[in-house]
């Protein structure tokens, strides 16, 4: 890669290069998008955005910049330290054989990597491909799936459409993601092994993560605060304490409901807890027949333990 012009200069903030955290995220791609959306509700806000948007771009956090690459590209970045963190797909880690350390999986982009041949193929196993070609653009998953089973077989790397290959006589099988199994089905492909199981992963360069501890556990903190809150959402009512048992057996919550005197009546405590967003809709009315009322749900953005 080239060099980084103005390496060991000051941005425009005056804050020092080597106080930067540099963090690099997917440019485009099927986990591009939810990306964005993480790092934004983690408080990481771009600085400048839209069509102004920068390979490298400033954050509000004058201490973090955003570096904008290739998901194939960032577990590289991130070893050589171009960049002192990244996003991307745990099989773009180990496609690449990048020295890095896996921070968090954020239980997104899931997908399983998967060997597959056409329907009418009459190969059931990976062992009747010795000898028979194999399209993928994992060359070195595939290559070290197939040594470890002492197979032998031709890897033909393609750069797209893979599961194509097996109508146009490109190769016998493919090792391709799936992510639903729908594009496969639709391609009359069938599934004969799982190759690797991926999901989006933080992942830091080695040195950083001593040089520039404190600021990573601080972003290290920020996204997971938001995976956690996802699917969660906090719950306030009244309830009349005679009526309060009840309502605590509907509310496990995290560490079971917080209750609080109110301080305008008597006979009502306010009645706080976190549940599961999934169970809100038959919550609700559980609740009301308990003795709650007031009931307020609220979406919950971060969530620190």
């Amino acid at each position: 890669m080239p060099p980084v012009k103005n390496a060991g200069k000051k941005t425009g903030n005056t804050t020092p290069f080597s106080d930067i955290v540099r963090l690099a995220i997917p440019n485009k791609g099927r986990i591009a998008a939810p990306i964005m959306d993480l790092v934004e509700k983690s408080g990481l806000h771009l600085a400048e955005a839209g069509e102004q948007r920068r390979l490298i771009t400033r954050t509000l956090d004058p201490h973090v910049e955003v570096l904008f690459a290739r998901p194939v590209d960032i577990p590289e970045y991130v070893a050589n330290g171009a960049a002192d963190l990244g996003i991307t797909g745990h099989d773009m880690v180990v496609e690449r054989g990048s020295d890095v350390q896996e921070l968090l999986d954020l239980q997104s982009g899931k997908a399983r990597l998967v060997l597959a041949v056409h329907e009418d193929s009459k190969i059931t196993t990976a062992q009747q491909l010795a000898g028979h070609k194999v399209a993928t653009e994992f060359p070195t998953i595939t290559r070290a799936y197939f040594a470890r089973q002492k197979i032998d077989v031709d890897v033909v790397l393609v750069g797209g459409a893979c599961e194509a290959a097996p109508h146009l006589g490109i190769a016998d099988a493919i090792i391709d993601l799936s992510s639903s199994g729908t594009t496969l089905k639709t391609n009359r492909l069938r599934v004969i092994d799982e190759v690797l199981v991926t999901s989006t992963h933080l992942i830091a360069n080695r040195r950083s993560l001593v040089s520039k501890k404190e600021k990573i556990d601080e972003i290290h903190l920020a996204l997971e605060s938001v995976i956690r809150a996802r699917g969660q959402c906090y719950l306030m009512m009244n309830v009349k304490r005679t009526s309060l048992d009840i309502v605590r057996s509907l509310l496990p919550g995290l560490s079971g409901p917080t209750v609080m005197d109110v301080a305008s009546s008597e006979g009502l405590v306010a009645v706080h807890a976190v549940v599961n967003e999934e169970r809100v809709y038959t919550l609700i009315n559980q609740l009301r027949r308990a003795g709650a009322k007031d009931i307020l749900v609220m979406a919950i953005q971060r969530m620190i333990r």
